[in-house]
């Protein structure tokens, strides 16, 4: 990994980054590596103080992180289940740093429930957060990405996208979840298709099994899936070579986060 260092004329030097789901975990490490290339970077999640979740970590801590190494950031408390929220996000982002160059969709909320009883209510819940908040941000940010023809989304997925194969394992309550990450990566491809003209790259990025806390909740790693933990920084630099590639060449992609960096050659970077 290369040295941990904020440089403000890096390769996003002059952009805004929106990031949800930016408190702790993946979306943490995404607003630090970006930052560490000169991006103004905007966090985002509903846990903004200690105390606003019994999970650990912070907006208030993610944008001290970056600040403390010499970057640039804000944090704005959203509710992305909210459609208000929504709005008032991405014009607050708009007013802090300027027109949204980056998006990345990583916020989530999710129940591991068998379909047979699965809460209606917790149904739309993660629908709207993880299906349909991505489609409205990108909504709230195509125009301006359009009319200045510069943009990167990067959707984050998960290998539960797959369809799952023969022979089947009992599983854990995780079809809505699948379901959920299977409509993003459908509506990742169909977007680079749309704004391929105008010059705006859609991609997902799909990590492996990554040691944060909502994956402690749920339990993930255990004796059996240990070994197939990776390093955070391997999903936050397969995000940025995406938020920053060419978007005629590195657009419409589904990326796992591992192959991609070895494919490119590419050592992850010590995050700040």
């Amino acid at each position: 990994m290369g040295e941990a260092r904020i440089n403000p004329n890096g390769a996003l030097r002059g952009r805004t980054a929106l990031v949800t789901g930016a408190s702790r975990g993946i979306g943490e490490a995404i607003a630090a590596r970006l930052a560490m290339e000169g991006a103004k970077v905007v966090c985002s999640a509903r846990t903004a103080e200690t105390g606003d979740s019994k999970l650990p970590g912070t907006l208030h801590d993610t944008v001290g992180r970056i600040r403390r190494a010499g970057g640039e950031a804000t944090f704005i408390k959203a509710d992305l289940s909210s459609e208000a929220d929504r709005e008032a996000l991405v014009a607050q982002a708009v007013e802090a740093y300027g027109p949204v160059d980056i998006l990345i969709n990583n916020a989530a909320v999710t129940f591991f429930i068998p379909v047979e009883t699965f809460p209606e209510k917790r149904f739309k819940l993660m629908m709207e957060v993880q299906v349909w908040a991505p489609f409205h941000l990108s909504q709230l940010v195509l125009p301006s990405m359009r009319e200045r023809r510069q943009g990167w989304i990067v959707n984050i997925s998960s290998p539960a996208g797959l369809h799952p194969k023969l022979p089947f394992a009992r599983g854990r309550g995780g079809t809505v979840y699948g379901m959920c990450k299977a409509a993003l990566e459908r509506f990742t491809t169909g977007l680079a298709a749309e704004v391929y003209d105008d010059d705006i790259a859609v991609n997902v990025v799909s990590p492996g099994l990554v040691d944060t806390p909502g994956v402690a909740v749920h339990g993930l790693i255990n004796e059996q899936s240990k070994a197939r933990v990776q390093p955070i920084e391997v999903i936050a630099e397969a995000v940025y070579r995406l938020a920053s590639g060419d978007p005629k060449v590195l657009t419409g992609r589904i990326e796992y986060a591992e192959p991609f960096l070895k494919g490119l050659s590419i050592q992850p970077a010590e995050l700040v």
